[in-house]
């Protein structure tokens, strides 16, 4: 049942994205100062935690290599 549920507030959250008529159904309005775009990016954000749930993490490019680079602590 919970991938289900992923999937379709994944298919939601998409289909407010591309919302082809451009405000037939606006939780924000857009024109609203700083918080204008934050339904926007809150789609955004459910659409990449439901493709990273079914494994496709599009996230990646968002981590640093800085950890990777680092060398190991030695204890003294």
């Amino acid at each position: 049942m919970k991938p289900l549920a992923v999937a379709f507030i994944g298919i939601i959250s998409l289909a407010y994205l591309l919302n082809p008529t451009a405000g037939l159904f606006e939780l924000i309005p857009d024109n609203i100062p700083l918080i204008g775009n934050l339904d926007e990016a809150t789609a955004c954000a459910l659409i990449l935690a439901a493709l990273r749930y079914f494994g496709f993490d599009l996230t990646g490019f968002l981590r640093t290599t800085l950890d990777e680079e680092k060398p190991p602590k030695k204890d003294s």
